[in-house]
């Protein structure tokens, strides 16, 4: 039976940092930025790239309380910036489109970011577009067209649910709170934490610089019941709420899909004054390396729109971001019809 308190199964190893079971080979060589750069280019050098990636944000239902809303659907700015910050270029999932548009728009795009929200992860037409764009992602890669799939916080439960087809998930106290990870064995062979610098890695490990603003997680106890999710993915981080673990991190063993239930976009873009919110230079670097690898996923995507005026048409950049102020929770967002 799935559990639904106190107190799941550890994975993490007793005592087992992330600097005893990385890879030795990775973690020296990507142990710094100038490193990493060379990183980088030598996986440049031996595939063709896409350097022009555009990388696709789902829009999400604007709620009954948002008196800034100029529409009916919104993408929060802070998810842009982030894709942006690595290096890709921004176009909108809009919801209520037919699905020959959503598989036109799939053909389209380098990637699928699913964000964070309050909807709920099934029935609401957010969820079901981004279903829709999951069974597509599947199918693509399936026959060798790579499609990375980027899930923060809802979108991390949202690939949880899709993989398991049902609700896996546990309610914690885990509002406003900043906390450091606990790296799992699996992290070692893992894709997104590769070519994480060392320090940053120890800091992710050692300070509480993951923004954590969820009353849902997918607990240990309930992924080791799932047979579905444990062949889909591996857990590469928990963390704890009390006397139960969760699962913080987590990517896919054979799919470009990565899950986070932190928020690596709150660090450089998000400016409420809160707990959970941490601006230091760690938090920041870890942002901009979660970012720099789901953009660098996206690179090996030669999705493409038929022409330049259907992209540019496309492009986020057609659409002013409203401020809404840092005393919300969202300070930008972007609004649609």
């Amino acid at each position: 039976m799935m559990e639904t308190g106190p107190k799941a199964q550890s994975t993490s190893g007793e005592g087992m940092g992330f600097s005893q079971c990385q890879s030795q080979s990775v973690y020296e060589t990507c142990a710094s930025t100038e490193t990493l750069t060379s990183c980088l280019r030598s996986n440049a050098d031996s595939e063709k790239l896409n350097y022009r990636p555009i990388i696709g944000v789902l829009t999400q239902k604007v709620s009954s309380n948002d008196e800034d809303a100029r529409g009916s659907s919104y993408v929060t700015a802070s998810y842009v910036k982030f894709v942006e910050g690595g290096g890709a270029r921004v176009v909108p999932i809009k919801v209520n489109r037919t699905e020959e548009e959503y598989i036109k728009m799939f053909n389209s795009i380098n990637g699928l970011l699913l964000p964070g929200g309050k909807g709920d992860i099934n029935m609401t037409a957010h969820s079901q577009v981004a279903k829709l764009f999951y069974k597509l992602a599947v199918k693509a890669n399936d026959a060798g067209d790579y499609f990375p799939i980027w899930g923060t916080c809802q979108g991390f439960q949202q690939l949880a649910f899709f993989a398991d087809n049902g609700n896996v998930l546990t309610q914690t106290d885990t509002i406003a709170k900043a906390l450091p990870l606990t790296f799992t064995p699996e992290a070692r062979s893992s894709r997104l934490f590769q070519s994480f610098p060392k320090d940053v890695l120890d800091s992710l490990e050692n300070e509480n610089i993951t923004a954590n603003f969820h009353k849902w997680s997918l607990s240990v106890q309930n992924y080791s019941q799932s047979p579905e999710l444990l062949k889909f993915y591996k857990v590469l981080t928990t963390n704890w709420d009390g006397p139960l673990e969760f699962i913080s991190t987590m990517e896919a063993h054979h799919y470009p899909f990565y899950a986070v239930q932190w928020h690596p976009e709150k660090a450089s873009y998000e400016w409420i004054d809160k707990p959970g919110m941490v601006h230091s230079g760690s938090a920041k670097l870890a942002s901009f390396y979660a970012a720099l690898f789901f953009v660098s996923e996206a690179m090996k995507s030669h999705h493409h729109f038929p022409s330049l005026e259907e992209e540019e048409n496309a492009v986020i950049y057609n659409t002013c971001p409203v401020y809404r102020g840092t005393k919300s929770i969202f300070m930008e967002n972007y609004y649609f019809d």
